[in-house]
């Protein structure tokens, strides 16, 4: 009997990819790799004989997990590669091309709880005295780099913080995170300072008599994009002679870090942060206990 051309691996497959780019809107290098996972997965299947869709099933997506883990794929790109054929295969499920989803009972690989990168007191001090404050822009990125860190801040939220937002006579911000959810964070007194000189004496520079809600602005008076601050956080790096490899988020990982190795209360770091479960923040206790296992290892005599 001639098989169902609609339901033949290689052109649903094709039609995922379509639909990842028209209807999702992907970027170009996910798509890639979309096609390079479903391509090995293709590939796998066809040395089994299997080319038809509706012959896969939770038996087989397991042999290829196996095969994987056999020859040495490492978990993160194993749960990758899970990820992408659950997407598949909830497609091939919405589509019609399957009735029932053979990963509806595939495990993703556990992974390794990833230690976020973070820097050192001294090297946030190096990054907060290299803007040059004596020009607009130079003062508004210290501003930005001192709000960040002292907040915690998502660099989203940052860029997207509105002027009325900021109450310098409490010293504190009101920030719209994940969610909707609002919290309120506190400047500390060098933020502080760094805004209530921005907001005075730059930001009105950088205006020139335009409107905007925005706290922070470009030249031009439009609103700073996470694009643009993180050029600046680049470039910012390479002048304060920092070799690690940072974003804006390595920011917000710092304040926490630097939060919880001081003692700071697990749960008041969570609600600064704004993250909805508590699980997320003990990561950075991870971190602490590592700092003072490295401290131990090469301050301590019998180290």
């Amino acid at each position: 009997m001639k098989q169902d051309k609609s339901k033949d691996l290689g052109t649903v497959i094709a039609g995922f990819l379509d639909h990842l780019i028209v209807d999702e809107g992907l970027a170009r290098l996910t798509i890639e790799s979309y096609g390079s996972d479903l391509k090995g997965f293709s590939k796998f299947l066809s040395r089994k004989g299997i080319t038809d869709v509706v012959k896969i099933g939770r038996e087989e997506i397991l042999l290829f997990l196996g095969m994987m883990a056999a020859r040495g794929f490492s978990p993160r790109t194993r749960a990758r590669k899970v990820s992408c054929i659950k997407s598949f295969f909830r497609f091939l499920n919405e589509r019609g091309y399957v009735r029932e989803d053979p990963t509806e009972h595939v495990d993703t690989p556990r992974l390794p709880k990833r230690l976020p990168e973070y820097l050192e007191p001294q090297e946030v001090i190096a990054l907060l005295s290299a803007s040059d404050t004596n020009i607009p822009e130079g003062a508004r990125d210290n501003a930005m780099f001192e709000l960040i860190y002292a907040c915690g801040l998502r660099v989203s939220e940052l860029v997207s913080l509105e002027i009325y937002r900021v109450d310098l006579e409490m010293g504190c911000v009101t920030v719209m995170g994940k969610g909707s959810r609002e919290r309120i964070v506190p400047m500390g007194i060098p933020a502080l300072n760094a805004v209530i000189a921005y907001m005075e004496n730059i930001r009105p520079l950088l205006l020139r008599g335009r409107r905007s809600d925005a706290l922070f602005v470009t030249r031009r008076g439009k609103s700073m994009t996470r694009q643009s601050f993180w050029k600046i956080v680049k470039k910012t790096t390479i002048k304060a002679g920092i070799r690690k490899e940072i974003s804006p988020h390595t920011l917000r990982h710092s304040f926490a870090t630097h939060l919880v190795q001081n003692d700071a209360d697990l749960r008041w770091v969570q609600v600064m942060l704004g993250h909805a479960d508590i699980s997320t923040t003990e990561i950075y206790t991870h971190v602490a206990r590592q700092r003072l296992k490295q401290l131990h290892t090469s301050c301590h005599p019998r180290g």
